[in-house]
């Protein structure tokens, strides 16, 4: 068992984006509401978000940058680009988000909680250094990593995203880094156009950015053979002293734009095995924050699909049960050899595939 903590505030209801876009109030909203209905409010720890600093989001953003987003505030609405949308709240909500993961990872720093998951708007893995992108408008994740190292001291962040889009902001801010290590699990060919497996980093960077492209149609049991046979041993050999995951749904059978076949079972195996190398690696600190997810039943039963799983651990068996069960004629096992081969330089744990 877990001491589980949660970020939420009605601010980020507040961001609001138009009757047309797809990242809207309502995801959280649907969120709220199942914590509160389901009985699991009893159980979490509630973590107060805050404001990030101008210094903690400049950690990551140009200053330029972050002077745009400053600018909208208390603005109607503003498309800033085709995808992404800011109005009267946004700046504030933005500031909040980013501040609230930080709260996050100061509490499973501080021994307050042992994971925590912030329920957070705007979502953030789009946003590159200097300008926003796909409905993101800071890198939340970037930022608790930097904050994590800067301010906690730690060495090494491993950053997990099962978002069923490639997350470039993040691989872009740290693509010069060996003290973040990137692994992300993503459709491909498909927005923003980046994560081949080719793209392995720069410089002292190289091997730290792993990237698993998957075809649409992937279903819970491919999800679990990559997060097993790549996941794993990588995470082993990198001993992180923190592990963060963008953990977006849209990558679920009902999502509209997804296009994967993932169920709230197969996002509960995956969140069993991160917590389980958290637990094994450093001492269970592990921050989820949440990325997309568009039917809004669907990202109910999968975020208390992931909240009991951090609260009360996946059936015992669920994750060999899944691995044993890739279809004959997946793509999967082949993608693995080709990503595994193309990090063998890097890493020792796949030198003999």
């Amino acid at each position: 068992m877990h001491r589980v903590g949660i970020v939420r505030d009605l601010l980020y209801i507040e961001h609001r984006t138009g009757v047309h876009h797809i990242e809207v109030p309502r995801r959280l909203e649907a969120i709220y509401a199942m914590i509160d209905e389901s009985g699991l409010k009893e159980r979490l720890v509630e973590i107060p978000p805050r404001y990030a600093s101008l210094e903690e989001v400049e950690m990551v953003h140009e200053a330029g940058y972050v002077e745009k987003i400053l600018d909208t505030a208390g603005e109607p609405l503003r498309y800033l680009d085709p995808d992404t949308v800011t109005s009267e709240q946004s700046c504030r909500a933005a500031f909040l988000a980013a501040g609230g993961v930080l709260e996050a990872v100061r509490s499973v720093a501080a021994r307050e909680t042992d994971t925590a998951f912030a329920f957070i708007r705007p979502p953030g893995h789009h946003a590159e250094r200097n300008r926003q992108m796909g409905f993101c408008l800071f890198n939340n994740e970037a930022i608790a990593a930097e904050y994590a190292r800067r301010k906690l001291g730690l060495e090494r962040v491993l950053i997990v995203d099962w978002d069923v889009h490639h997350p470039n902001g993040t691989q872009h801010i740290f693509e010069q880094s060996s003290r973040v290590l990137l692994f992300s699990s993503h459709r491909h060919p498909f927005f923003p156009g980046t994560g081949d497996s080719l793209e392995v980093g720069l410089g002292k960077g190289r091997g730290y950015s792993v990237n698993v492209p998957l075809p649409a149609q992937c279903d819970d049991s491919d999800f679990v053979l990559v997060y097993r046979r790549v996941l794993e041993p990588l995470a082993r050999e990198f001993q992180p002293q923190l592990i963060l995951v963008s953990a977006g749904f849209d990558a679920h059978a009902d999502d509209p734009i997804g296009g994967m076949r993932l169920t709230e079972r197969g996002f509960a195996a995956l969140a069993q095995i991160v917590l389980g190398l958290a637990d094994e690696l450093c001492g269970g600190k592990s921050v989820f924050m949440l990325e997309g997810g568009y039917d809004l039943g669907a990202l109910r039963r999968s975020t208390r699909a992931v909240l009991e799983t951090m609260l009360d651990g996946a059936p015992e068996d669920l994750v060999q049960r899944l691995e044993r069960g890739v279809r004959p004629g997946s793509p999967v096992p082949a993608i693995l050899a080709g990503v595994m081969e193309e990090q063998s330089q890097y890493w020792r744990c796949f030198s003999n595939v």
